[in-house]
């Protein structure tokens, strides 16, 4: 009785804590990819948006979509749907590193302009739509 006495009071800070939709830095943006895991992506299209509690993703010929927040300093994106066309082997290796990226609630940072999504496994760099169109400078170590 005393666990669930406790897990109630604790429950609205922990959803504070959660941030979603109009409340984040992402909300309302639009980002193109400048890099994926180190490699320019394959097609100049390579976005991801944030509109309303919906995150869109577009990498190579697919598109992925799925509701999004954001968790102190990571993206929680999903489930995501994906279309499954046929693509180029570069378009698919990024589209896979970036849905892999995704799942995985990447560490994000923004600087200006510039977001780093980070997971163990892949790194995306990004440039926020109507910024300047120049590679981030800052890499996902910080360096």
């Amino acid at each position: 009785m005393r666990c669930s006495l406790l897990a109630l009071c604790l429950l609205p800070i922990l959803i504070a804590c959660s941030v979603q939709g109009e409340d984040s830095p992402l909300a309302r943006t639009t980002w193109r990819f400048a890099l994926i895991d180190g490699q320019r992506p394959d097609s100049a299209d390579a976005r991801l948006t944030f509109e309303g509690s919906k995150v869109g993703v577009q990498v190579g010929c697919n598109r992925m979509d799925g509701p999004w927040r954001v968790d102190a300093e990571r993206l929680i994106a999903g489930p995501l749907a994906l279309t499954e066309m046929t693509c180029t082997v570069p378009a698919w290796d990024q589209e896979k590193a970036v849905s892999a990226l995704l799942v995985a609630t990447p560490r994000f940072a923004i600087d200006g302009n510039h977001m780093i999504l980070q997971s163990s496994g892949h790194t995306a760099e990004l440039v926020r739509e109507g910024g300047p169109m120049e590679r981030p400078t800052r890499t996902a170590d910080g360096s």
